[in-house]
């Protein structure tokens, strides 16, 4: 009986072992919570390079890491829920981007680190106290945002100075649209343009803003950098060729089929922020980890768009393209 019940523990021992082993291992693996602005479908292209970004760190979801998903929809008054929920799953680091996604994530929590992929002037928006030291628990990129939208505005009068009434695509959800229609509106004067704004909050109201724009007898247009918009370009660039308007927006506009695109590599700041997380992870503090800034701002030019529009983008302003779709 003895050498029964001995062998009756020792099998009993070499099959609880992997069981023990397994759920130790399980324990241990960090878990990344990803606050997002638009929706998965159409942000797909910036998950991937988030992802691209951790394996070049050394961390593969569903391996040696896991990633808790939530999407707001374009519902910007979702966020705070959305982002509590992630601090209730006691995620090692919450990632967000845009203004909107960095200041709920913020107010949610002040223990869990905060990388912040994307962001229109940090310090401004009060989402770190400053660039070299962000202090606190959030760190990441951004950029000056307001500039690179005025930006666009001049690129539209140099290419076609005969357009003197803009359009101009913001959602006033977003406090970073502020500072953006400011700077556009200092430009737009500075050159006579008329700037009107055409507030939009859900892509289903896309339709009725370019019909406005229409009646309104407009002559060009600027999307301004927005996560919803970010996330619709594509729809956003055929309404803009349907409506027959020279169009000016964000480097993936242009690439979607808008006329113009000009600023910072998106997919790029997505895979950058990986790195700050990889530091986290392995025990560096965010506030200890300085907030970078892009130093390449790109032109993009369609001239398949162009050509749609019948409309000859001059040599000046081609010469100057840092890519050129045709």
């Amino acid at each position: 009986m003895r050498r029964i019940g001995l062998a009756v523990i020792l099998a009993l021992s070499l099959t609880l072992v992997p069981v023990t082993t397994d759920a130790q291992q399980a324990a241990n693996v960090p878990r990344i919570g990803f606050l997002g602005l638009a929706s998965a479908a159409t942000y797909g292209k910036q998950m991937e390079a988030l992802r691209a970004g951790l394996r070049d760190q050394g961390y593969v979801e569903g391996k040696n890491v896991v990633i808790e998903y939530r999407w707001a929809e374009g519902k910007y008054d979702r966020l705070p829920d959305l982002a509590g929920e992630l601090v209730r799953l006691k995620v090692d680091v919450l990632v967000t981007h845009g203004t909107p996604g960095a200041l709920a994530a913020k107010r949610a929590t002040t223990t869990v680190p905060i990388v912040v992929a994307t962001s229109a002037d940090a310090v401004a928006s009060g989402i770190v106290k400053s660039l070299a030291r962000p202090d606190g628990n959030v760190t990441g990129l951004t950029f000056f945002v307001p500039e690179v939208n005025a930006k666009r505005v001049e690129i539209l009068h140099e290419a076609f100075p005969s357009v003197n009434r803009m359009a101009v695509v913001v959602n006033p959800d977003n406090p970073a649209m502020g500072p953006i229609t400011q700077a556009m509106q200092l430009t737009a004067r500075s050159v006579k343009i008329a700037l009107q704004q055409f507030p939009v909050r859900r892509p289903s109201e896309f339709d009725g803003a370019f019909s406005a724009m229409t009646r309104s007898r407009l002559e060009a247009v600027v999307i301004t950098e927005e996560p919803m918009f970010q996330g619709n370009a594509g729809v956003l660039a055929a309404l803009a060729t349907q409506k027959r308007l020279p169009s000016a927006g964000f480097k993936e506009f242009a690439e979607a089929g808008g006329l113009f695109g000009y600023g910072a590599d998106i997919l790029e700041l997505f895979g950058r922020s990986a790195y700050f997380v990889a530091r986290i992870l392995k025990g560096a503090k965010p506030g200890d980890l300085p907030v970078e800034q892009p130093t390449k701002f790109e032109l993009v030019i369609n001239l398949k768009t162009a050509e749609a529009l019948g409309l000859t983008v001059p040599q000046s302003v081609l010469v100057r393209a840092d890519q050129v779709i045709q």
